[in-house]
């Protein structure tokens, strides 16, 4: 944003009766024009001055050929009254304009010391090399700890990645085992089925048993019992009865001997079975011991996998807190560091932009003095040359630009042009 203020300001009044001039006004606080005044013909001529300037001189005391203090405020002077002499005036005015120029001279003095002043100070601020030879000692140390803690905590991710490691080599292990397990356990309970349809064929086998061993006893009796007649039959009398013919004996016991020989047969074939189920118990046994020894293999891995994690747990938990804490101490360390960096640099920053505001505004306050003895030098030479007065305009450009709300930079041109 530029904001472009304009402030014109002249007035002359000119005649046989009155003349009058008045000068653009200085920056300082107190300011008072010049005039002059002069009748027809030269004759009551009178000028009147009052400046007060707050660098520290007076305009009135110059042009009475003294020095004052800047706020002493106006003098006034009330020249000689000739009553037709216009060389008198003429002398008068000379003498003002030699004591303008020594003024003007006494000012580029002045402006001269003053732009010396501000090269030294610029000469004094420049940047100092701070000196940082006490702070590596303590930075080599510091260092050599941080290579230290970087070591350990190398050492500490290798524990825990071999830790890791273990861990899920124990888990496909633990995997591994609880397949097994379900496919022994799986196993069990077919054998444990074919065990009961075994139990249960064995006993109808010896219930067999039982029942063929009566039957054998009966036989055997009816047996004992046919010879025992027969002999009482051979020795008594040939009694012939008419009855049916009896079977053969020798083909029932043949008969007999046959089904007691696949019973025979039968049974140790049951035996053999028997001894196979046995074989079977056997395999049941030794399986259900390893089951029971795979199961404490597996309790005994699944409390070193938990006791794994529980150290891996601490383990990162402690790197986790050590890095943390030395991290926000080296931080704070650095942020404290950067803070009273930043407040140094911003109070000398403050300090440079006032002295500049300051020194910008004494050097505009004598450029505004320079312009305007110039302009009032000017116009004593058109009065001693006699020419006609002129109107002259004076024309001030202030630019200013504005961001956020604030000024950033200021800038000021006064240009003076002569009115037809």
């Amino acid at each position: 944003t530029t904001a472009v203020q304009t402030s014109t300001r002249s007035s002359i009044r000119s005649g046989y009766s009155s003349m009058s001039y008045s000068s653009m006004p200085s920056l300082s606080s107190n300011r008072r024009g010049t005039s002059v005044h002069g009748g027809a013909g030269g004759s009551n001529v009178r000028i009147s001055y009052a400046t007060r300037l707050g660098s520290g001189f007076d305009l009135s005391s110059a042009l009475q050929g003294g020095g004052g203090g800047g706020g002493a405020g106006g003098a006034r002077i009330d020249s000689m009254h000739t009553s037709g002499s216009e060389k008198v005036t003429m002398q008068n005015l000379n003498d003002r304009l030699a004591t303008y120029l020594q003024k003007v001279r006494s000012l580029e003095e002045a402006n001269a010391k003053l732009e010396k002043q501000i090269r030294e100070w610029y000469d004094k601020q420049a940047p100092t090399v701070r000196d940082y030879s006490k702070y590596e000692a303590i930075i080599e140390d510091l260092r050599r700890k941080i290579g230290g803690a970087t070591q350990d905590n190398g050492r500490l991710m290798l524990h825990i990645d071999n830790a890791r490691l273990a861990a899920e080599d124990f888990k496909v292990k633990f995997e591994n085992e609880m397949c097994l397990r379900q496919s022994v356990e799986g196993d069990i309970s077919g054998l444990r089925k074919i065990l009961d349809e075994i139990t249960m064929a064995r006993s109808d086998l010896e219930m067999q048993v039982e029942g063929l061993k009566e039957e054998l006893v009966y036989l055997k009796k009816n047996h004992e019992e046919v010879r025992g007649g027969g002999c009482v039959s051979a020795s008594s009398v040939n009694v012939e009865v008419d009855a049916r013919p009896q079977d053969n004996l020798n083909e029932v016991l043949d008969g007999i001997r046959a089904q007691y020989e696949g019973l025979a047969e039968k049974s140790r074939r049951e035996m053999a079975d028997w001894y196979k189920f046995d074989s079977l118990n056997k395999e049941v046994t030794s399986s259900s011991e390893s089951l029971q020894t795979s199961r404490t293999e597996i309790n005994d891995l699944k409390r070193t996998l938990q006791s794994l994690q529980i150290e891996l747990q601490s383990q990162l938990k402690k790197c986790s807190g050590d890095q943390l804490g030395d991290t926000e101490s080296r931080y704070s360390l650095q942020l404290g560091q950067l803070q009273v960096m930043v407040d140094s640099l911003e109070s000398e920053l403050s300090r440079v932009k006032a002295d500049t505001e300051r020194q910008r505004t004494e050097y505009q306050l004598l450029l505004d003095i320079k312009t305007r003895l110039e302009m009032e030098i000017a116009e004593y030479r058109r009065l001693l040359d006699g020419d006609d007065p002129v109107k002259t305009q004076r024309t001030r450009v202030v630019i200013e630009e504005i961001i956020d709300g604030k000024v950033v930079s200021r800038s000021e041109d006064i240009k003076s042009a002569p009115v037809k």
